[in-house]
């Protein structure tokens, strides 16, 4: 039995070396951007698809990175040792990061909706992800019957809601 376009995409993005030096490239390239970046094409078409992508207008891609790891306090005004138990570290957020970071995209974009995330690569300091959004005043979606659930007054800034 042969295997489809999207089965041998998701191989590869887990298994192939090929990808892990292109995918480290990326990065590099990646960090110097905005933190938010609208971009033409998904960069994992298999991912995208089955979150409900298609290639049409009204359906945007914003790639965006979020840093990895809790949050720490800063030690302001206080001078000499630190205790250890003194409430500094280990301060982790109450929800992923992915979510949080769909979230400020959703500030940032307001005219769009969220319809779902999947990540792209990380490296020591960031995670990137990239988010699929809708434009819910476009006729072509307002017409398509799987996707203008997503037009309703009662789906607006869903994220922001909490709904996921």
């Amino acid at each position: 039995m042969t295997k489809s376009l999207y089965k041998n995409i998701r191989q590869a993005w887990k298994k192939s070396n090929k990808i892990k030096d292109l995918k480290r490239d990326r990065l590099i390239k990646w960090r110097k951007e905005p933190r938010f970046q609208k971009i033409e094409k998904p960069t994992r078409l298999d991912r995208a698809r089955g979150l409900g992508y298609k290639a049409k207008k009204g359906f945007v891609i914003v790639r965006g990175r979020i840093e990895r790891g809790g949050r720490r306090r800063h030690l302001y005004g206080r001078g000499g040792r630190k205790p250890s138990k003194s409430g500094l570290t280990h301060f982790t957020p109450g929800k992923p990061i992915n979510f949080i970071l769909k979230g400020r995209i959703q500030r940032k974009y307001p005219n769009l909706e969220v319809l779902g995330s999947y990540p792209v690569g990380e490296d020591g300091v960031y995670k990137w992800f990239e988010v699929i959004m809708v434009d819910p005043e476009r006729p072509e979606i307002k017409n398509d019957k799987n996707i203008k659930w997503i037009t309703e007054k009662q789906h607006r800034r869903r994220v922001l809601r909490g709904l996921p």
